[in-house]
Parts: C-alpha cells; structure tokens; sequence
C-alpha cells in the first residue's frame, strides 16, 4: 500500500502539522543556543504541498535563494532542504557573526556559518521527528548552494521517481530583536517512506 500526502484526512494532517509545530520549535532553541541570543519564532506555516508548487512559493523558478539540502536515511528516507532568500540569509549571518553588512553575495567564512545554521536547524527538526516518532532517522552532511530557486530543487526532482508528489512545508519566522529572518524547510520523503512516518505516528495501522 502507497500512502501520499494527498490522501490524508483531519487527524493525520493535524499530526503532521504538531511535527512542524514541535520541529521548529527545535529548530529556534538551537539557533538561539548556537548565537547565544534571545530568539523568537511566529507560529510556523504548515501546509501540504505538490513538490511542482513549491518555487512559486518561494518567489518563482528564477528567484536567487540559498539552500541547505541533506539526504535522510534510516526508518525514514528522503531529503530535507531548508531554503531562504539572499537577503534573509544575510540577515541570519549578519545575527550569527554580529555584522551590519548588506551584501547579498557571502564569503567562505559566511558561506560556512550558513551552511553550519543550516545543519543546527535541520538536524534539530530531524531529532524532533525522530523523538516523536521512535524511528532511526540518519541526516547527511549537508550541501549548501546559491542557486535559482528551479535549479535547487531539480536536485531531489531529479531521483522523482523516489520522491513523493507531495512535501511537508514548513514556513518559519525567526526573529532577534528587531531583526525578522523568514526560512521555509521542506521534508521531502521517498514515496514508502509516507506509510512508515504515519504508522510510526499512529495515525494508520
């Protein structure tokens, strides 16, 4: 039996929502532990979405973003991306390394320290995940690009036949003082992965 996003009622859709909830939540407390600052967070965005919808949502195919993606292994396989555009990204180096700089290209320090809150925050919503739901989830190290919005996701489009027709969308607003970073990641599970997740989950038999 095949399981897709697409054939989920109330309940499972509302767990799904919780893991992005809690996951972020995560995800915040990291960042806030990494920069040893106060961070705040919006109530996250969760929706689920045809993986062909998402670069309109982040600006369009040709829209310039930096995106931090890992392969998932284990109980649950896929891939994990957390995306922003250049100018949150500046934003979010400029919190990390205290600097006021506004420029959206990024040197090889800056490109480490993004690449590093990359695999912080994505790693700490694995692990909530992973506690939830009891299942070994391994990430990868992560790869970091800046790239056209189009170009950064043809790279898990590129194994479609593996991956779902549908992600978990996770918009999420970090903030530090006055400062408002806006991130979205996206789980993207192999196409068996969606029955082990809501077995593990409960919410099917």
């Amino acid at each position: 039996m095949t399981i897709s996003f697409d054939e989920l009622n109330n309940l499972q859709m509302d767990v799904l929502r919780e893991i992005g909830n809690i996951g972020a939540g995560n995800a915040v407390t990291s960042l806030a532990k990494m920069i040893d600052k106060k961070v705040d967070m919006a109530v996250p965005k969760v929706k689920i979405m045809g993986f062909d919808k998402v670069s309109q949502i982040l600006g369009g195919e040709e829209m310039i973003v930096v995106g931090i993606l890992l392969s998932v292994t284990g109980d649950l396989t896929g891939n994990m991306m957390f995306i922003l555009d250049t100018f949150a990204a500046r934003q979010l180096v400029n919190i990390l390394i205290g600097s006021d700089s506004t420029s959206l290209s990024f040197d090889e320090m800056e490109l480490s320290a993004l690449k590093e809150i990359g695999n912080i925050l994505t790693g700490s919503y694995l692990n909530a995940l992973a506690g939830l739901t009891n299942l070994r989830i391994l990430p990868s190290i992560p790869e970091l690009a800046i790239d056209m919005a189009g170009a950064i996701l043809s790279v898990p489009a590129i194994e479609f036949g593996k991956v779902g027709d549908s992600v978990l969308y996770i918009e999420t607003e970090f903030s530090e003082g006055i400062t408002k970073v806006l991130g979205d990641f996206l789980l993207i599970p192999d196409i068996d992965s969606y029955e082990v997740l809501l077995k593990a989950l409960g919410v099917i038999e």
